[in-house]
């Protein structure tokens, strides 16, 4: 069976290989979506937004995870994530400043992400140790379990608990710490 990174690479020149990758992945991301959407449909259009997006960049795709693709997949997943819940909020902000409430009001119900979660994230994870922020991504972020992401970061599954279990506890006090400064 061929690597993610072997596949990527097959991929510049073949779309099947793409679509290996693809069937390879696409439940784990889908489940990603859906964990933060909570709504179906939103899941499925922005794991096919995922997807679109790894395909237009798959020539950038760098093998630094021992050819898993998968924490360069998640990271392109949370992108599009955060892009669409800020084009929503950004559409709901013009049309309140323009005064558009009809349409406001006659749009679909759609599920808005719960965003209290990306308060902080980016400057929380960006200052873990490599390790954590590795272990935190591929356990939290990618759905993987300890054995898998054990042989992902080339160590053992206790040392990914312990490495996860560190990182969290370091999120959860720099974000607890940032929101009581902040109030």
């Amino acid at each position: 069976m061929r690597t993610d990174a072997e596949l990527l690479r097959a991929a510049r020149t073949d779309a099947h290989s793409f679509r290996e990758l693809y069937d390879r992945h696409a439940q784990r991301v889908y489940g990603f979506h859906l964990r933060r959407t909570g709504d179906a449909d939103a899941a499925h259009d922005l794991t096919a937004e995922t997807f679109a997006q790894a395909w237009l960049v798959r020539r950038r795709f760098k093998d630094r995870a021992g050819g898993s693709a998968v924490p360069w997949l998640f990271g392109i997943a949370r992108n599009v994530l955060l892009l669409s819940v800020r084009r929503r909020r950004l559409e709901r902000s013009a049309c309140e400043r323009l005064a558009l409430r009809e349409r406001l009001d006659s749009e679909p119900a759609t599920a808005v992400p719960d965003e209290s979660w990306l308060e902080g994230l980016d400057e929380a994870l960006a200052d873990l140790p490599d390790g954590q922020r590795d272990a935190v991504f591929l356990r939290v972020a990618a759905d993987l379990d300890y054995e898998a992401a054990a042989t992902i970061l080339g160590t053992s599954a206790p040392s990914v608990r312990i490495r996860v279990h560190r990182g969290l506890a370091s999120l959860r006090n720099r974000l607890a710490n940032g929101r009581e400064t902040s109030t």
